[in-house]
């Protein structure tokens, strides 16, 4: 493509959204909560790239997942900026920060972040800060993220409310706007926006404990949870649909401030796949999930110009006509590795359909454990598969965990790079 003008990151975004061939893959780290890296991933690839030190802030306490300043966008060729929410996964507003130490390491976390150590070196986590209730996550010692901590009630089955499911959602506030707004007014143009509001995952077991809230009410149980989604049926249905009216009330709001200049919205990360087949039939998928997805897909594509991304990991190959129908645009992580998740097959069955964000580098064996050539190699074929014609982000598959090799993570941003770089 010599002699033509460089698209700009917003552009080259763009672009792919719409299926059409970019002047290169657009790559993606940090952002969303499923396309980061963990903290003490960031503040290695920040000495390595010899970038100010400085502590990273965690902008994810759950997962541990840190903020990708603009220096190290710039240093490894970011082109998506991610706009998050203010509450964090324990109920604390991003609005300050203090310092915390990690395995040794020194991070930023959100000032209500409060934690305590137990008798087995384990640490706790409390909702909204509150010591005076129980922790609704614990790190092992020596861990690097956070466990949700099951709390919940005994309850009779005629006593089940789906209101009690409720509780975390609601009315977004004028805060919440004006920290979305700030976010978006200091990304500027430069590189795509993405954006996870919140508020609009449906069923999502990352979710469901209810980790933000001091007393969580209604079915909280992971395991319980499950077999609700087979069993009471009836109860889901009206948890989603009150879910959706909250939702599409507040995306009304929230595109009122941040209008297109947002070109994704990450609408929901329940996961529907294992590494061999499917949590749920696509029957099931199609009667309990679909139709509420449908009404949070069919408002934005009337009323706005936002893609929809839908994180599922494993193997869902099988499930995704019916996500497509759904009206979801973006496939995240495209975890290749499950039964079924062939590149080739993917790109060939539905690659005009779905973008597939994600899928570039395997994150279970090949990125933590493989050589810095066997990295390089994936990704090239990988890119080879995924880049015609456009509709691939590249992003590895989920985020990159604590202890992978610094070599390795650079390899792989270098051989996307290097891909780019033979095509233009």
């Amino acid at each position: 493509m010599s002699g033509e003008t460089e698209a700009s990151s917003r552009e080259r975004l763009a672009a792919v959204l719409n299926h059409r061939q970019p002047d290169r893959v657009p790559i993606d780290f940090g952002g969303s909560t499923v396309t980061g890296m963990h903290v003490s991933v960031v503040a290695a690839l920040r000495d390595y790239y010899g970038l100010e030190k400085r502590p990273v802030r965690v902008h994810e306490p759950a997962q541990m997942l840190g903020l990708i300043d603009e220096d190290l966008q710039d240093a490894m060729g970011v082109d998506v900026t991610g706009i998050f929410r203010r509450g964090t996964k324990f109920g604390v507003p991003m609005d300050h920060w203090k310092s915390w130490v990690l395995n040794g390491l020194e991070v930023l976390v959100p000032d209500g972040f409060v934690t305590t150590v137990d008798a087995n070196g384990d640490t706790l986590v409390y909702p909204e800060g509150d010591l005076t209730v129980a922790a609704s996550g614990r790190m092992p010692q020596g861990g690097y993220f956070f466990d949700a901590i099951v709390r919940q009630e005994p309850f009779r089955e005629e006593d089940l409310n789906p209101e009690d499911n409720l509780e975390e959602y609601g009315p977004v506030t004028e805060e919440d706007l004006e920290f979305l707004m700030r976010q978006v007014e200091e990304a500027g143009t430069r590189r795509g926006l993405m954006a996870g509001f919140g508020g609009t995952a449906l069923g999502d077991i990352a979710n469901v404990p209810g980790s933000s809230l001091k007393h969580p009410k209604g079915i909280r149980d992971i395991a319980e949870w499950y077999i609700t989604t087979r069993s009471r049926q009836d109860y889901i249905h009206k948890v989603f649909e009150v879910q959706v009216e909250i939702a599409l009330k507040n995306l009304e709001r929230i595109y009122a401030r941040v209008g297109d200049r947002v070109q994704v919205a990450y609408l929901c990360g329940t996961d529907f796949g294992t590494q061999n087949s499917t949590f749920c039939s696509e029957k099931t998928l199609r009667e309990l999930y679909l139709p509420h997805y449908k009404r949070m897909n069919d408002w934005i594509h009337e009323h706005t110009a936002w893609k929809t991304f839908k994180h599922t990991c494993g193997s869902v190959v099988k499930l995704l006509p019916a996500l497509i129908d759904a009206g979801f645009d973006i496939l995240n992580p495209v975890q290749c590795s499950a039964a079924g998740m062939e590149p080739g097959t993917l790109k060939e069955q539905f690659g005009d359909r779905l973008v597939f964000w994600g899928g570039g580098v395997d994150t279970q064996k090949v990125l933590p454990f493989g050589s810095a050539a066997e990295v390089r190699e994936q990704v090239l074929r990988r890119c080879e598969i995924f880049a015609p014609g456009g509709g691939f982000v590249f992003n590895a598959i989920h985020n990159v965990q604590a202890c992978t090799p610094v070599e390795n993570i650079v390899a792989m941003v270098n051989a996307v790079h290097e891909f780019n770089g033979k095509r233009r």
